[in-house]
Formats: structure tokens, sequence, C-alpha cells
């Protein structure tokens, strides 16, 4: 297992190499010059060569790209443009809501997407199946854009629930607080992230849902369940523990990637709600140019994705036994 671990951490380096190397081939052939966008339309051409040489962009893409390999080796990803700190410093302000999105997000994908996809498998045929499975066909095919406009019109503009843009309290802080019984700052964080969260949180919900009834089906018409009938037992225990848990191998999968789907849907979410994290910086960072920043931006998503898929390969010798990595 520790060999296992060891192999797939390697294979992060090139996956670096390759996400930085596509990464700066796609910011090279945007156009736009930085240093015009930097200093405005009134600046004069000299003024711009002389940014274009402070910032390196007077060097070949080939030497700019070896020396961001140099110094990403020392763990440095250069300094923004734009937001003239370094990249990890702004990242690092942004990346905790992203975060809390996606995790909160994630919690409800879960939640829901097995009890729509239990609930449909076990009912199938009937109107609890028809619903779960239209629930399923509308997020799947809603985008995730208009989901949050129409969420922000509901419970926001319509209903006065929720706050409509911005974040909270820091979850963690929040939930702290509440630890020490004092539950007003876990409360309104909770109200600012509810419809970021459920935006992307449910969409992902019916892709679950669809999944965990397809594979509930065919495990529930294995003979170990039919045994599990002739023997007596109760269909909750039949269901959860006998059913759940042989049929959850390609769902931790899908869930998986959800999780990388999360946090590419933050672009999106972040920019409707006015969420300050990694997706709305990467808007920002790419309508300007900043391609210290977008690369930096880019690095995190594909680092994070990558973690993600390991876990998922590790909890598949957890829930299934036969399972071995060697």
């Amino acid at each position: 297992m520790i060999w296992y671990v060891l192999r797939r951490l390697a294979l992060f380096i090139p996956l670096i190499l390759g996400v930085v190397a596509v990464t700066f081939g796609i910011m090279e052939l945007v156009p736009g010059d930085p240093a015009a966008v930097l200093l405005g339309d009134e600046a004069s051409e000299e003024a711009v060569r002389d940014m274009r040489r402070s910032l390196g962009l007077d060097r070949p893409w080939w030497i700019r790209l070896g020396s961001y390999y140099a110094d990403l080796a020392h763990g440095d990803m250069g300094i923004s443009y734009f937001q003239n700190q370094p990249v990890t410093d702004a990242i690092r302000q942004r990346v905790v809501p992203t975060l809390e999105v996606a995790v909160v997000a994630l919690l409800i994908s879960i939640l829901i997407g097995l009890a729509l996809g239990v609930a449909a498998a076990f009912w199938r045929g009937t109107a609890i199946d028809a619903t779960s499975m239209l629930f399923a066909q509308l997020g799947v095919s809603m985008p995730v854009f208009w989901f949050g406009i129409l969420l922000m019109y509901l419970l926001a503009i319509r209903f006065d629930l929720l706050p409509s843009i911005g974040r909270g309290p820091p979850l963690a802080g929040a939930l702290v607080e509440a630890a020490l019984g004092r539950p007003a700052a876990l409360l309104e964080s909770l109200s600012h992230i509810a419809m970021p969260a459920l935006t992307l949180g449910l969409t992902n919900a019916a892709v679950i849902s669809r999944l965990v009834r397809s594979a509930m089906l065919e495990t529930l018409g294995q003979d170990f369940i039919r045994t599990a009938h002739a023997k007596g037992l109760l269909n909750v225990r039949i269901i959860f523990v006998h059913a759940l848990g042989n049929a959850m191998l390609p769902v931790v999968s899908v869930i998986g990637l959800r999780f990388g789907a999360l946090l590419g849907g933050a672009v999106l979410t972040e920019s409707i709600f006015g969420w300050p994290g990694l997706g709305q910086l990467a808007v920002a960072a790419i309508s300007q140019r900043d391609l210290p920043l977008v690369q930096g931006i880019v690095l995190t998503f594909a680092v994070a994705f990558a973690l993600v898929n390991l876990l998922v390969d590790l909890l598949y010798a957890l829930i299934d036994p036969r399972i071995r990595l060697e």
C-alpha cells in the first residue's frame, strides 16, 4: 500500500509539468499583451516595451517556461502581474472559501444523491422512482449558472430567505464558535454558503442518484440478496448493509470525479454569488492575462483533483476487502 501511494505521488511530477506547459501554451495564444493591459490604453509604446522587459515577457517563450519550471522546483509560483504579490499568497487567501463551498456541496450531493438513488431502486417503477429520475434529469439538463440565478431569485429576491452575494464568517472558525456555545457565527456562515453549495450540490446529486439507482438495481438482483430475503432479514439491513455496500465502488469513483467538477463549477458559481474564492480570482486573472496567477490556479485545481483520485483509489480497499493495492 505504501509503495502504491508513493508511485501515485511520483506521477504528480509529470502531471505538474504537463499542466504548466499546456496552460502556458494556451495563454500564449490568447490575444492581448499583459504589459499593455497593466499600463492602460494611454501608455506609450516605449512604456509598454519597458514593462514587458521588466516582466520578462521580451524573452522567448521556451526560456520563460524553463525559468518557471526552475522556480516551481523551489516552491515559487512567481509574482502576480496585477496583484503585485506572490501567487502562492494570492491562492492561499482564496483557496479556503473555494474548499468550503466544494466540501459542503459534496456533502449535499452525496446525501441527496444516495437517498434518491436508493429510494428509486427499492421502489422501482413507482411514483417515487419516477419523481427521483425526473429530478435527476432536470439536474443533469439544467446549466449551473442558470440554476444559480434561479435559486438567487427564489431564495434571496422573491422570499428573502438567504443573502444573495458575499461570504460570511469563515466556516471553520464558525464551527469552533458553535462548539463553544455561540452558534450565531455558524448560522451566518451557513446562510451565505447555502446558495452556492446548493447550486453545485443539487446538480451533482442528480448525477450520483442516477448511478446509485443503476448500481443498486444490479446488486438487488444478485443471489446473495435473495438469500438475505429468504433468511428474513429486515429490508433496511439488506439495503444499507448488503446492497449499498456492494454497489458503492462505481459510486465512489464518480464522487471523486464530481469533486473535480465542483472545483471547476466554482468559476461560474463564485462569479454569480460574489464568492471570494479561486473561481472568481481565476476569471479576473484570465481577463487580465495574468499568466503566473492563471498557472498557479490551474495547477492548484489539478493537484487537488489528483489527490482526490488518489483518495478514491485508497477507499476501494476499505469498501471492498477483495481489492488489494500492491
